[in-house]
This record gives C-alpha cells, sequence and structure tokens, in this order.
C-alpha cells in the first residue's frame, strides 16, 4: 500500500469562512464514507482558527494529521 499523499494546494490561505490570513498549518483530514484510505484532503488554517479547525475535523474523526505548512508545501506529490 503507498503511503498517504495530500490533496495539491495553492496558495496557503486559511480554510475559516472569511479568514484572508496566511495558513500556519496544513490539517489533513480523510472521511472514510468518501475517499480511499490513502486519500488526505487538505485545509489550511492560520494560528487563529488552527484549534477550531482541528477540533472541527477531530470530533468527526476525520483528522489525519497537523502539519506545518512549510512541510506541506515542500511535500512531493506524485502526478
Amino acid at each position: 500500500m503507498s503511503q498517504p499523499v495530500p490533496d495539491v494546494v495553492g496558495d496557503p490561505v486559511c480554510s475559516a469562512r472569511r479568514c484572508t490570513a496566511e495558513a500556519a498549518w496544513g490539517l489533513l483530514w480523510n472521511n472514510p464514507k468518501l475517499h480511499t484510505p490513502d486519500r488526505r484532503k487538505v485545509w489550511m488554517s492560520c494560528d487563529d482558527h488552527a484549534d477550531y479547525l482541528t477540533e472541527f475535523l477531530q470530533l468527526r474523526g476525520f483528522l489525519m494529521s497537523v502539519v506545518e505548512v512549510d512541510d506541506l508545501l515542500a511535500t512531493p506529490v506524485s502526478a
């Protein structure tokens, strides 16, 4: 089985509604009812919204990991 690879991310802008701040964190998540086990959707988060978005995903059992944006943007993406 291959390693999970996050979806391609664009501009590192927070995913919280109406937030336009630069993201500091990448929240990797997966909804097992919709996604294959190796799929990692990505929400970006600024420092102000990191706790809220993390808790939102954790409560639903979707959160897989939280990484710094620099690490996420440096991750090679397979085609």
